[in-house]
């Protein structure tokens, strides 16, 4: 009898050993966990701020790399990255290989250096400043000089969404149009050339620079999802379905928990719920 007892009493301290060995085990490979982001550089500044906040909640690393969106959407099509980041509607070809998630939503200022007095164009004179039919502020009510347009690289998912809702291609870019990467690098060049005119996201807007009504309508959150003001895109998380790990779904939860949202629009991008 007293052999059985052993025997048993064995056999559960094994079990609880193995218990606390799988737990430890579980705990080490969520520690060791690393989500791979990478793509736009308008979603990026967001992504990291959360990625920031649920660092400290989760023993997980978040690597946010800001590269564009269309190499974002590449990364997450190939598997380079878990999850890419895009400040663009996808490409129903796109569609067919990845899903998508709306984390935020962003509006697209259209900036001009703090000394100018133009403050407010109507959608058509975006386009016409744009694509050069426009070329001096005089005809727009503003100083006598040159208008020095400034605009995104190709693959960024800003000007991707600028063209697409001012209507206008690639092709028809001003030719002398000073490229720029990144939001930081419109903000920095229109802040210090007061010819410049550029766009970038909601969240870089800054006393360096003025900001331009669109029809009358002040660039503003309220505005946005009122639906009232016409310059704005969703912020996406995309990833293949496959490819999506516990850890890279839990991320997403928090971000689109109150917490995550809270977050969001207190970084300047305007919250899904």
């Amino acid at each position: 009898m007293m052999k059985r007892w052993m025997q048993l009493i064995l056999l559960m301290t094994m079990v609880a050993l193995l218990a606390a060995c799988g737990k430890d085990s579980a705990q080490e490979a969520a520690a060791g966990a690393t989500i791979a982001i990478s793509g736009s550089t308008s979603v990026g500044p967001l992504a990291e701020k959360l990625a920031m906040k649920y660092e400290e909640q989760e023993a997980v690393n978040i690597e946010v790399n800001q590269i564009g969106s269309s190499a974002g959407i590449t990364n997450a099509t190939t598997g380079v990255s878990e999850i890419g980041m895009s400040s663009r509607d996808l490409k129903e070809e796109e569609k067919a290989e990845l899903e998508e998630v709306v984390i935020a939503y962003d509006g697209i200022v259209v900036v001009t250096h703090p000394t100018n007095k133009v403050d407010n164009l109507t959608m058509d004179q975006v386009k016409q400043i744009f694509t050069g039919e426009v070329t001096n502020w005089k005809e727009l009510g503003g100083d006598d000089m040159e208008i020095v347009v400034v605009s995104r690289e190709d693959g960024s998912g800003s000007r991707d969404a600028f063209q697409e809702i001012v209507g206008y291609s690639s092709g028809e870019l001003i030719r002398n149009a000073i490229v720029a990467s990144g939001n930081g690098n419109i903000k920095t060049t229109v802040a210090t050339n007061k010819h410049a005119v550029g766009f970038i996201s909601f969240e870089y807007i800054d006393e360096s620079i003025a900001t331009v009504d669109i029809n009358g309508v002040e660039a503003t959150a309220e505005n946005v999802l009122a639906n009232e003001y016409s310059l704005s895109r969703p912020f996406l998380f995309v990833h293949r379905a496959a490819e999506l790990t516990k850890a890279g779904q839990s991320f997403i939860d928090f971000i689109l928990s109150d917490e995550g949202q809270e977050i969001v629009e207190s970084s300047g991008a305007i919250r899904v719920n």
